[in-house]
Formats: C-alpha cells, sequence, structure tokens
C-alpha cells in the first residue's frame, strides 16, 4: 500500500453535546433563510444574511447581506450593506452601499462610500458622506431638503439656472 499524506487541521470535532467553549471567537452570522418570511424589527450584534421576505425594520452591527431572492420592505442600517435583491425603504450605510448587478433599491440612502455594479437599480436620492455621517441627523436617509434662505429668490419662468438651483438647491 502506498502512503497518502493526509493533513489533519486543528479544528475541534463536535458532535451532539460537546464542549462548545472553543466557539467563541468564532463569527456569529444571523441568516433569513430563503423560505423565511418575518416581519418586526431585526437588530443584528454581527453579520447577517436575508435570503428571505421581511418588514420592518433592520439595524446591523456588521456587514449585512440582502440576497439576490430576497424581498425586503424595510428601513435598514449598518456598516456595510450589500444589495443582491430587492430593498424597498431608507438605507443608512455608515461604511459601504453596494448594490450588485441584481440589486434594486427605491428609497433613499445616506452612505460613507457608493458601489453600483452594472444592472444594479436605484430610485431614490443617495447622499454620500465619505467624511463619515453626520451624527444627531434623526430623519429618514433622505431626509427633506435644505431650504434656501427667504432673501434668495428667483423668477422660475425666465431662468433655467434658477430652476436649477430650486431643483439642486442643498448642493448651492
Amino acid at each position: 500500500m502506498s502512503d497518502i499524506g493526509l493533513e489533519t487541521i486543528g479544528a475541534p470535532a463536535v458532535n451532539g453535546n460537546g464542549d462548545h467553549s472553543d466557539r467563541s471567537h468564532d463569527p456569529v452570522i444571523t441568516v433569513l433563510a430563503k423560505e423565511d418570511v418575518l416581519a418586526g424589527s431585526l437588530q443584528i450584534r454581527g453579520g447577517g444574511i436575508v435570503q428571505g421576505s421581511f418588514s420592518g425594520r433592520i439595524e446591523c452591527d456588521g456587514d449585512l447581506m440582502i440576497g439576490p431572492d430576497a424581498h425586503v420592505e424595510a428601513d435598514i442600517q449598518g456598516a456595510r450593506i450589500t444589495i443582491a435583491g430587492y430593498v424597498r425603504g431608507n438605507v443608512v450605510a455608515s461604511s459601504r452601499l453596494k448594490l450588485t448587478s441584481s440589486g434594486r433599491l427605491e428609497g433613499d440612502a445616506r452612505v460613507g462610500a457608493l458601489v453600483v455594479q452594472e444592472g444594479g437599480v436605484h430610485h431614490g436620492v443617495i447622499r454620500v458622506h465619505p467624511e463619515g455621517i453626520p451624527e444627531g441627523v434623526d430623519q429618514a436617509a433622505g431626509g427633506s431638503a435644505a431650504v434656501l434662505p427667504s432673501s434668495r429668490t428667483f423668477d422660475l419662468r425666465s431662468n433655467p439656472v434658477a430652476r436649477v438651483r430650486k431643483l439642486w438647491g442643498e448642493f448651492f
């Protein structure tokens, strides 16, 4: 017989009622499976994957993945959010929001960074804050647009620039 080189790895074998104390350093992932339906408020302390249907509110401390078959109607808040399925609601991603080629977001978003792959769809307003999302803003991801001071009035009929300034007033 020839000697076949087998490599053993240092993972503990656990079967049944074994000791799980060695697993305290493993990252915890919360998964909502493809067939699952959930409504309410979901607070995830690690990473999370949503593959099924969810409505309500999601808060995630780690990476949140909305799978390609997911249907989510919720406001979402997290650090790094990836949308590969359908999301209707406002999103706040303190680090990064990624829309994959199959992702669709219908709602406003405030993000630290934005990645949109070809084919990704977004309907709403996205505000990118590379310096960090301002604290103390107690409004939804989009919120209301900044109001122009009353001393600045524009004749919207004769001045096309005034129409643009009125539409995009918060940027001027």
